[in-house]
């Protein structure tokens, strides 16, 4: 099929081009939105503006991953591209060495009113949805190892594991998959650590936001029995935490009557809007029972669930406890049978206690976001030389994801015909993994024209997505 030969290259006279035209249509958003003034307005960090202001070196560092760029490095190509920078209005964009002095000035102050300018430009975004996007909020916290194979980075340590670096603290809202907070600590830091602090803020956003209600829910690291009194006694606020199976919350489980437990039976992954397709031979399965390797299996679940007051409170909780049973095998033989518990503490005392565990297990989704972060965005990295300036490189790079939702959320939802249609489109792209919305959103080729007052981007391609785009490009033009 691919026949192409004798091919020559030229270099065209006039004719301006990017491969991410789409860039413009993140910049109007940013601009639209006030949070390149309020960046400038509200972060001092430089005392001189010789050429950069602070937006400058924000932004560069947020549309980078948009661009295609993976490291700190990559800004010595953004910055060479003339195009872009004509696309950007920019006569220069910071290069590296720059632009890692500039997270070198951030201390702990500095990082909380960069996070402050981003959650408040959100809460601009957030005002312009319908109100049953404000029904509950449900926040996700989970820990991250950085690891680093640098020597003299200030502030890194190891980790359980015997990774070196750092243990970042993320907060996600899973109704958007927003970025609420991030604290960088040394690497030999528990998972929880700050967690507290960090949902106190998080959800002053959300109620200030406009949510009615929040949900909190954590592993068993972040149960954090000394702050659940305080959060019961917001009639707003509740929580699902994992709990660690202790001896004695074992001994009632096992205590329990017959009739306490009830079948667990999860719902099916996928809905089958065709035929049913004939599953495939499990060939990992073929190989493990061949060669006598220990294999687990799954075989029943049951769940049940008790009132349990932890040591630090004051209160009783609901404790819902899910006993799974695993026969233990060699090749054909069964070795033996094995229960395990899995408890989940919680204030919710409507919801059937399935529903308590299929809300906590829906938490593990937080895994996909930290995944887009750490793989797809990159800015759950190291690449600068202590805590503090890791810690400002991962927010302004995490800007990224949190403009692309910002990017979905401003798509209208005007009522029509077209209204549950629109809704469905807004869905799809907030759900997209990072690189997808790239390819769909940002690698757009353009040709950059300058006419007249205004700055002309001419796509030179198409795509099946561009109906989506230029809904977003009408919006931001009104």
């Amino acid at each position: 099929m691919m026949t192409a030969s004798n091919i020559h290259y030229e270099i065209a006279d006039r004719t301006r081009g990017i491969a991410s035209g789409g860039i413009g249509l993140i910049h109007a958003l940013a601009r639209r939105l006030g949070l390149i003034d309020a960046l400038d307005r509200r972060l001092q960090l430089l005392k001189l503006h010789l050429p950069y202001h602070e937006s400058d070196h924000v932004l560069a560092l947020a549309y980078l991953p948009l661009c295609g760029g993976t490291c700190l490095q990559d800004l010595e190509l953004l910055r060479h591209d003339e195009v872009l920078l004509d696309a950007l209005g920019a006569r220069r964009l910071p290069d590296p060495t720059t632009a890692g002095d500039f997270c070198r000035r951030f201390s702990p102050d500095s990082i909380q009113a960069l996070l402050d300018i981003i959650n408040d430009t959100r809460l601009k975004v957030w005002a312009d949805q319908p109100a049953a996007f404000f029904e509950r909020a449900l926040l996700d916290m989970d820990g991250f190892l950085v690891e680093t194979t640098g020597q003299c980075k200030r502030g890194m340590d190891i980790a359980y594991d015997g990774t070196w670096g750092y243990h970042a603290l993320v907060l996600t809202l899973a109704n958007t998959g927003e970025v609420l907070g991030i604290v960088n600590r040394p690497g030999n830091r528990p998972s929880h650590e700050g967690a507290a602090a960090l949902v106190d803020q998080a959800t002053a956003v959300c109620f200030r936001g406009g949510f009615r209600r929040a949900l909190l829910r954590g592993d068993t690291k972040f149960s954090q029995s000394e702050h659940l009194d305080r959060w019961d006694d917001d009639p707003r606020l509740r929580f699902i935490f994992g709990f660690e199976a202790l001896p004695n919350l074992k001994a009632i489980a096992e205590d329990l009557p017959a009739r306490a437990w009830r079948p667990l039976r999860r719902p099916a992954r996928h809905e089958v809007k065709t035929t049913p397709r004939q599953r495939p031979d499990d060939v990992k399965e073929a190989v493990v029972v061949a060669r006598e390797f220990e294999n687990q299996r799954l075989r029943s679940e049951a769940v049940a669930e008790f009132n349990y007051r932890p040591a630090a409170c004051r209160k009783a909780y609901r404790m819902v406890v899910v006993k799974k049973n695993i026969s233990v095998e060699k090749g054909e033989k069964l070795l033996f049978d094995r229960v395990v518990y899995f408890f989940y503490i919680t204030n919710e005392w409507v919801d059937e206690a399935a529903e308590v565990v299929f809300s906590a297990n829906d938490r593990c989704d937080q895994e996909n976001v930290l995944a887009q972060r750490g793989g797809g965005v990159r800015a759950l990295r190291a690449p600068v030389d202590n805590l503090e300036s890791n810690w400002a490189y991962m927010v302004m790079t995490a800007l990224a994801w949190n403009l692309k939702a910002c990017w979905a959320l401003t798509l209208p939802e005007r009522p029509g015909r077209y209204q549950e249609k629109h809704r469905e489109q807004k869905r799809w792209v907030l759900r997209l993994e990072f690189k997808a919305f790239v390819n769909a959103f940002v690698r757009l080729p353009c040709q950059v024209v300058r006419g007249g007052r205004a700055l002309i981007y001419r796509l030179l391609g198409w795509n099946p997505q561009q109906p989506i785009f230029f809904r977003l490009v009408d919006v931001l033009r009104c």
